[in-house]
């Protein structure tokens, strides 16, 4: 059966930051938008923050709707999932902000990344999420998978771009500026990054 829980700590703090991988689910406030879920992964690209609030890097893409999401209402959910020990799946339900390069918060947050080159990536923003509602589920279901490595190629095709020539990879992108229903997404140009 699932629980609630009050904050991010224990024995739930230690399950969250061993997982390789997870997932964000975002929605515009139209009943007829387009709902969001990733997968997120890279190590060393999410940190809980304090009991009640996690943050994890945005990085380039082929969209932007999760920022456009939380640009429009801020709500979102992230999910992790046992694929191997004990079952159990945890949600945080919460409020996201993306903190952009521009923002004058930007460095302070990047700071609990250090194991994270800024410069690879094409990084955008810092996603940080405020939890309201923290579950875990009995995740029976889900099926047992081993975890390998992380893969390269996100690092390989966007660490040769500098903050011009990723922002022109951005503008010749349909839905980075615009989410697919036509909210702000990524603010463009790029700001540069202040780190």
């Amino acid at each position: 059966m699932g629980k609630t829980y009050e904050r991010i700590d224990g024995r739930l703090r230690t399950f969250i930051e061993g997982q390789p991988l997870f997932f964000t689910a975002t929605a515009p406030l139209s009943g007829d938008g387009t709902v969001n879920l990733s997968p997120k992964g890279l190590k060393g690209s999410f940190v809980i923050l304090d009991e009640h609030t996690v943050a994890y890097l945005d990085f380039a893409g082929s969209n932007a709707e999760t920022v456009a999401h939380l640009r429009e209402n801020g709500r979102i959910t992230l999910m992790w999932c046992a694929f191997q020990g004990p079952p159990n799946i945890v949600r945080v339900h919460g409020r996201g902000e993306p903190v952009f390069r521009d923002d004058p918060r930007f460095p302070e947050f990047l700071a609990h990344f250090p194991d994270i080159d800024p410069t690879q990536h094409g990084l955008r923003a810092v996603i940080v999420v405020t939890a309201e509602v923290i579950r875990d589920s009995c995740g029976y279901a889900v099926p047992l998978m081993t975890y390998d490595e992380d893969r390269d190629l996100h690092a390989k095709r966007f660490a040769r771009e500098d903050d011009a020539s990723l922002s022109a990879y951005f503008q010749k992108k349909e839905h980075i500026g615009t989410s697919l229903d036509g909210l702000p997404g990524l603010p463009l140009p790029l700001p540069p990054s202040s780190v």
